[in-house]
């Protein structure tokens, strides 16, 4: 079994399969290695349109084996340690995998736990949550099963998250599901944020969607605890001076973003920073302290939102980086800091939010793209899930 390469990728998701395909694509004879504990893939973008129940999560889900990158060696292993000073890390079966260059995508872990009673109420009585691949279909069966009087929340932890929007999304299906069948809900929006959304081009655009849809909003909620038999949810709130109370809703629905953070055993590691993210250079992706050493996706402590979008921005960055570090040259590539957030703000509407650091709008297209469209909807629905599985994982784009 050979144990050192040249090129050693922690995490087989978006960010790691797609760095080893457009590595593998620009030199086919570097040696790659991916070392992933999983037998799926994921494209979890749909998941909130498989809650709202115009996706399938079945197709939201292809074998790990099919996205190798052919000519990049698979290790199915879990990673327990980093030992950045010896260029080597350590697997969970015991072996020590040692490299020239690693590359670090782990994304982000969910923090179930974080919420009492929050794992054991998962897909009964109405508590749900699209961030997880068992629990997005029981969403869409507690929207069908909505009636008049209903009370439904939805909650967004205070901490970082993949994909900001998304906590958000769900929640305006269910209120243009409510519209369009005439059924009278309460909707609250319990955040442990301060603001709709951090750019106001897009933040007034939302509050139109708030006001239309008649939700209501509690800021600097932090969902603690939920009992599901009893249907009630506790929340530590912080007022203007920081002071902390605990406030209790009742609910009959409640669609839960839990609490996230890097993984554990990454942010022990001499590879983190304070926070336990990926110490990186915002603009190289380069680790400020092992130069050998860069971070994609979900894992990095930069300023950027945690999309798939802004992987798509990242990768070309570190794969042109470490191919000028392999060549004993400085990296020049940079970052821009590129996210993008498709807001669902209805069944066939979207607004398609697309920024850089210091919130800096970065649209694409020419037209306002704040303002509701069928068309960013349909590229959501239709051509960005395609895009992934023929395309970007492919290393093409």
């Amino acid at each position: 079994m050979k144990t050192h390469h040249q090129i050693l990728i922690a995490g087989g998701g978006n960010a790691g399969i797609t760095a080893a395909a457009q590595l593998l694509r620009a030199n086919k004879y570097l040696d790659v290695a991916i070392i992933e504990p999983s037998d799926k893939h994921f494209y979890m973008p749909a998941w909130t349109l498989v809650g709202g129940g115009v996706y399938r999560m079945k197709d939201t889900i292809h074998e790990e084996a099919e996205v190798i990158p052919k000519g990049a060696q698979w290790i199915k292993d879990y990673i327990v340690s980093f030992e950045p000073d010896q260029n080597q890390l350590t697997t969970k079966s015991g072996n020590v995998y040692s490299y020239e260059v690693l590359i670090v995508g782990a994304g982000i872990q969910m923090n179930w736990h974080s919420v009492k009673g929050l794992k054991e109420a998962l897909g009964t009585n109405g508590v749900t949550s699209n961030y997880h691949k068992d629990y997005a279909p029981y969403t869409w069966e507690c929207l069908k099963n909505l009636k008049d009087g209903d009370v439904v929340l939805f909650t967004a932890p205070s901490t970082p998250v993949r994909c900001g929007g998304a906590p958000q999304k769900i929640m305006y299906l269910f209120g243009d599901y409510c519209r369009r069948h005439n059924i009278k809900v309460h909707i609250e929006f319990t955040s442990g944020g301060s603001v709709i959304f951090g750019i106001k081009k897009y933040a007034d655009e939302l509050m139109k969607m708030v006001n239309k849809y008649g939700i209501q909003l509690s800021f600097k909620h932090d969902l603690i605890a939920v009992d599901g038999a009893a249907k009630m949810a506790t929340y530590k709130v912080t007022d203007a001076n920081g002071i902390t109370t605990e406030v209790q809703k009742k609910f009959d629905i409640i669609h839960v973003v839990p609490p996230q953070s890097a993984p554990d055993y990454f942010s022990t590691s001499a590879l983190a920073d304070s926070k336990g993210w990926f110490d990186a250079d915002k603009y190289t992706l380069q680790h400020l302290r092992y130069k050998n050493v860069f971070g994609l996706g979900d894992i990095l402590n930069t300023p950027n939102a945690k999309t798939g979008a802004a992987i798509r921005k990242q990768t070309p960055v570190v794969v042109k980086n470490i191919l000028s570090f392999l060549n004993g040259e400085l990296p020049a590539a940079k970052y821009n800091g590129y996210g993008s957030c498709p807001l669902v703000v209805g069944y066939g509407k979207l607004i398609l939010a697309e920024f850089g650091y210091d919130n800096k709008l970065m649209e694409t297209f020419p037209f306002d793209q704040s303002k509701p469209s069928r068309l960013m909807y349909l590229l959501k629905r239709y051509v960005l899930p395609w895009l992934y599985w023929h395309k970007i994982v492919k290393g093409q784009m």
